[in-house]
């Protein structure tokens, strides 16, 4: 939990974390090498240098290294594990929802543990969801637009046999879609990663909630225009957040954007650990202003009401999570651990 100066407790959700094995072992061919040479190079292009890992750490940091990040040095309470699995990438899955369940069935307070589909499975893939769905007791799954399947190099949610999918996840209690549709990482197809299809799918479901990860970067401009009619539509903050560092005023200008058409409902804090820890990002964001000029011309203001909503507060609204209940949790637990 992040104390602000004044004594107010601010309790924060991280949207977006996960548990991934990317060591050379696991790597399956030359794409899986790449991937996370392009994880680390966000890592260390974005990351203030007093906060950068070796690369055998960042490789694979493992469930203990993980937890202590997020919730002893790190101040998040809760965070939501997005499953990656890559399997054509890594022989084990990079980073798998039964990989995450290692760390959440040990911390079930701490943690979200989200599922994921794929719609180029068919058959196979709706019974593995059910099968998922029951196991884990899923409330949100996580999609890879652009994982590559054999021959195929991604999909459309508006294609026929992801509404099937999307249906699916609806009838099983489903209801939170988070969808990465950022930045692309090679060897992927960025034009796979595009935001429009969004805009079908969420007309489509009007009951489900759709989570577009990194906001639709670089595509900023075509992400708000369609969230901003799609009530169901909200931005991640995961990537986006980390230029609060580096490019400070670019990350001004994301989070006008975001709060001057999307709204400070519908956004949502995620540090993309591992390739980012918690702790740095939220207490810059904490401390971050908007510049007056931006203001301005916005008409937005970056409040401590509006940063606990994004930090925490807009996450538990959808996710079910009752703050006041879920503190009491925590601190019984964290009581008893301390005995």
């Amino acid at each position: 939990m992040y104390r602000t100066k004044d004594g107010e407790d601010i309790f924060i959700i991280d949207g977006h974390v996960h548990n991934w094995d990317a060591r050379p072992e696991n790597q399956r061919n030359v794409h899986g090498a790449e991937f996370i040479n392009c994880f680390y190079a966000y890592h260390t292009g974005l990351s203030p240098k007093e906060e950068l890992w070796p690369r055998e750490k960042f490789e694979h940091y493992g469930a203990e290294q993980m937890v202590r990040d997020l919730f002893i040095d790190g101040p998040d309470d809760m965070a939501i594990l997005q499953p990656t699995y890559l399997k054509d990438f890594y022989t084990n899955g990079f980073n798998t929802t039964e990989q995450n369940a290692e760390v959440a069935e040990r911390h079930p307070n701490r943690f979200i543990l989200n599922g994921a589909f794929d719609p180029r499975d068919g058959e196979k893939g709706i019974e593995a969801l059910h099968a998922l769905a029951e196991k884990y007791h899923l409330k949100g799954v996580k999609l890879y637009t652009a994982e590559w399947k054999g021959e195929s190099k991604g999909y459309k949610l508006s294609d026929k046999q992801s509404y099937r999918y999307v249906e699916a996840a609806q009838k099983l209690g489903i209801k939170n879609i988070h969808v990465h549709k950022g930045p692309t990482i090679l060897p992927l197809n960025r034009d796979a990663f595009d935001v429009a299809d969004i805009d079908d799918v969420a007309t489509g479901f009007q009951g489900l909630n759709f989570i577009v990860e990194h906001c639709g970067l670089p595509r900023l401009d075509d992400f708000c225009w369609i969230a901003t009619q799609e009530t169901n539509v909200y931005a991640g903050l995961a990537v986006a957040l980390p230029f609060i560092h580096s490019r400070p005023a670019y990350f001004a200008h994301i989070i006008s954007e975001l709060l001057f058409w999307v709204g400070e409902d519908k956004i949502l804090y995620g540090s993309d650990y591992g390739i980012w820890t918690p702790k740095w990002l939220v207490e810059r964001f904490m401390n971050f202003e908007l510049p007056d000029d931006v203001a301005r011309e916005t008409g937005v203001s970056l409040t401590r009401e509006t940063k606990k909503k994004i930090l925490g507060l807009n996450a538990a609204r959808i996710y079910d999570i009752n703050v006041e209940e879920q503190k009491q949790k925590l601190g019984q637990r964290e009581r008893v651990a301390a005995e």
